[in-house]
């Protein structure tokens, strides 16, 4: 298999190119991390370190498939493996994570076919440390909706391979529900060819450290992706993702959106949002936004957005940004209203996440997803003379 090799020239980490980052199939090129490097800085070494530990992983999670029949379910095992799909790893545990699994769960929408009903793929993944590899497919002019549910104790490394074909719709909703202790990286690797339209999401509301990389390639002009995330941190939990757009193909379209709230003594999100404009891709539409919302004293949040531009002839980038308090007046005009205070900041995060929330376009998801916001809230002592460091 073929390895992308890094620039021959060692330069600072901030005058580094994004396109010049090391990719590799194979965790030996990467070297195991210490945590001084740029793309493990934020990441709890201790934590995640039991992810690193290579002659333990054994066996594969339980995968199951539920969707319409029209949809083509195959598992592969790892001697039937022909080539990737996406990409290539841009990690060590994104490689690791190549090397140790055992097989892959393909989920493929025929050419042309439309679904009338979304794709379910649950991932149960226990307490031993495991592998896992999910290919999703849309083939040319195809449509449908595919959501991945994660649940378990989970010390888990993953791949997720996507591609949209040739004017394909495809949606994505990749939503982590794991048990508190659980342990987690994951590899999204993204593909949308000439005229298709992919929309990704992400929702990470369980597990104790958890670090999600999404990274994207366009293979033709016109394409659109769509790429969206919503993160709910609770007391000690930490919540990192990361998202590489690289625009290499003319006249396509991308948007990146992520939220998140966070509550509780030691609470820590982080976002990294890269986005690389290359010298081919004229008439590039681009932009990143992420919103950090911290409900309460000791919890914090990185946000880290990069706009990189290697080409004059676009139709528009940018970038935003930001982290703020809870907004005191909008409770204090819901509770002057006669709105309980509990109440109150239900529908003050309600709003704040309505925009990607409603991006999920499956009603009885959106409704759970946000029950489960709200059992958060509920289970946090919101009283003001409590503060985080007393908890």
């Amino acid at each position: 298999m073929t390895t992308q090799k890094q620039s021959t020239n060692v330069l600072e980490p901030s005058k580094v190119s994004r396109a010049d980052r090391f990719t590799s199939f194979a965790s030996a090129d990467f070297g195991r991390p210490q945590g001084r490097e740029e793309e493990w800085r934020f990441t709890p070494m201790r934590r995640i370190r039991p992810l690193f530990e290579a002659d333990a992983y054994a066996g594969a999670p339980q995968i199951d498939v539920r969707g319409p029949e029209n949809v083509i379910v195959a598992t592969v095992s790892r001697e039937e493996l022909v080539d990737p799909v996406v990409l290539a790893p841009g990690d060590y545990l994104a490689a690791l994570a190549w090397e140790k699994f055992e097989e892959t769960t393909e989920v493929i929408i025929p050419r042309e076919v439309e679904l009338d009903e979304p794709v379910y793929v649950t991932v149960t993944a226990g307490p031993d440390l495991k592998a896992g590899r999910i290919v999703v497919k849309a083939e040319t002019m195809s449509k449908g909706t595919v959501v991945i549910l994660h649940n378990g104790p989970a010390l888990f490394d993953e791949t997720v391979e996507i591609e949209a074909g040739e004017g394909a719709q495809l949606s994505i909703v990749a939503v982590h529900e794991w048990d508190r202790d659980g342990v987690h990286a994951s590899s999204h690797r993204v593909r949308a060819a000439r005229n298709a339209t992919l929309q990704h999401m992400i929702v990470t509301l369980g597990g104790d450290t958890v670090r999600i990389n999404v990274d994207t390639d366009f293979t033709g002009p016109g394409a659109d992706i769509r790429l969206n995330g919503l993160y709910f941190v609770d007391r000690g939990q930490h919540l990192e993702h990361r998202v590489f757009v690289y625009h290499s193909q003319p006249d396509c379209y991308s948007r990146v959106a992520y939220k998140g709230a966070l509550q509780g003594k030691d609470a820590r999100s982080v976002w990294i949002g890269d986005c690389l404009i290359g010298v081919d891709a004229d008439n590039t539409d681009t932009y990143e936004l992420n919103r950090n919302l911290i409900l309460t004293e000791g919890a914090k949040a990185d946000s880290v957005p990069n706009l990189e531009i290697e080409n004059g002839e676009i139709e528009g980038a940018g970038h935003a940004s930001a982290t703020g308090r809870f907004d005191d007046e909008q409770l204090f005009y819901l509770m002057s209203r006669g709105v309980p205070p509990l109440e109150a900041r239900r529908l003050v995060i309600r709003g704040f996440f309505a925009e990607i929330l409603n991006s999920v376009g499956i009603p009885e998801l959106q409704d759970r997803l946000i029950g489960q916001i709200e059992q958060e809230l509920k289970d946090y002592d919101y009283a003001p003379d409590q503060s985080a460091d007393s908890k």
